[in-house]
């Protein structure tokens, strides 16, 4: 596959067009990750085949949730949500994790959309942006828009009971189960592999500072009570997440 056709692909000529209506496409059930996170994977559409993305739900201490990623998904599932907490916060975190952005705000009014202000033109596109920055009224869920990533990046940083967890968007991919056709595809895009890594289309388009960015995950690497990292595509990393960031940092160069 042609390096210059796979660049096409990962800028988003490939990826279905923001919804403007709920279409609940194939995805999980709810899962617990720590007393205050939920989260949920589902299927998005690409032109190489099926590829999962992650939606986080963290609960604040006023029991707003904050949804980060946002996917619409079926009845039940929904109602989990709306037991969990109320809806009030929408964090787009990038300019390609705008698909369902639109269909949540038009279920949940009231819900204020954040988006980071270098992917605030792009996501405009498909919703209105009520704020560039957050401030959730708790001080254990800190928003954060990543260092060396021209704006165009955000992450979550919950603080809990049991550890820290980070909540990042495309700049940290963790696909390890990928197979067939679809699975050699998404590792000649960057996006599989057999370990935590920086893909490198998000190099390529989103990675502006690479000594900042190295200099974030250091900093997150450096927090003892750091339990787990969630990605938007792949699995949860949970063993040694500050083993892992601090290699992130080192391919950074």
């Amino acid at each position: 596959m042609n390096r210059s056709y796979l660049v096409v692909l990962t800028r988003g000529s490939g990826m279905p067009k923001p919804f403007k209506e709920w279409k609940v496409l194939p995805h999980g059930r709810l899962t617990p990750v720590d007393d205050n996170i939920l989260t949920v994977t589902g299927d998005i559409p690409m032109p190489v085949g099926n590829m999962k993305r992650r939606m986080t739900v963290v609960r604040l201490r006023d029991q707003r949730l904050v949804i980060f990623s946002a996917i619409a998904l079926d009845d039940e599932q929904m109602r989990a949500i709306e037991a969990f907490g109320q809806p009030a916060f929408l964090i787009v975190p990038n300019d390609h994790h705008r698909l369902d952005a639109k269909p949540w705000k038009d279920r949940y009014p009231s819900l204020q959309v954040i988006a980071p202000l270098g992917a605030l033109n792009s996501v405009e596109k498909a919703v209105h942006i009520d704020a560039t920055r957050g401030d959730f009224g708790d001080p254990d869920v800190k928003l954060i828009t990543v260092p060396g990533t021209r704006d165009r990046e955000a992450a979550l940083q919950v603080h809990g009971p049991n550890g820290t967890t980070l909540v990042l968007n495309d700049v940290v991919g963790n696909i390890r189960d990928a197979t067939g056709f679809a699975g050699w595809a998404l590792r000649m895009m960057g996006f599989a592999g057999d370990e935590p890594h920086i893909p490198w289309p998000v190099k390529l388009a989103m990675v502006g500072d690479k000594a900042a960015l190295a200099a974030q995950l250091r900093r997150w690497a450096e927090q003892p009570a750091l339990k787990r990292i969630l990605v938007s595509h792949g699995s949860a990393i949970a063993d040694d997440p500050q083993g892992a960031l601090r290699k992130l940092a080192t391919s950074l160069g």
